[in-house]
């Protein structure tokens, strides 16, 4: 595959910048993200998400995709998955006002997630593997029912269903 290279699509440390075109629930309309995924094949188009989605449902970071150029975008657009990590991608809206977004995500990183933030009230969390999920979600639920947060569960592996 003969791939155009451009400052925009590939970093100096062999990652690229992926297209997702999907239908968001979040959003209730046709949606495109970017994120970064590392090179694991060019030739065969084979990149490893190196992103949490804010938006794209059913993709976690460390998840193995497939991606080919699109001369219409004039960038790589996702294709499929074809190896999940096993990583969960939790979305996160605070409802509570005066609850500062940081003081939430805190209080997960200390559960052992990563989360990033899209802005003031938004944030998606990183549920990595090995984490008991439950540990997780009882914390969610615990600040949903002070109706601090609601949440969606986008992207949940099999090892974190119940």
């Amino acid at each position: 595959m003969n791939i155009p290279k451009s400052d925009e699509m590939v970093s100096k440390e062999n990652y690229v910048k992926v297209l997702f075109n999907f239908y968001s629930n979040v959003l209730g309309e046709q949606a495109v993200e970017t994120m970064w995924a590392e090179v694991v094949d060019e030739g065969k188009g084979i990149y490893k998400l190196d992103s949490v989605p804010f938006y794209a449902p059913n993709v976690a970071s460390g998840d193995t995709i497939l991606a080919t150029y699109n001369p219409d975008e004039e960038m790589l657009t996702y294709k499929e998955t074809i190896a999940f990590s096993g990583n969960s991608t939790v979305q996160v809206v605070i409802i509570d006002k005066s609850v500062a977004t940081n003081d939430v995500r805190d209080a997960l990183h200390a559960l052992g997630c990563v989360t990033e933030k899209f802005n003031e009230g938004y944030f998606v969390i990183d549920v990595p593997v090995e984490l008991d999920y439950q540990l997780i979600r009882s914390k969610l639920e615990e600040l949903v029912s002070t109706d601090t947060i609601d949440y969606a569960e986008p992207c949940l592996s099999e090892q974190h269903r119940d």
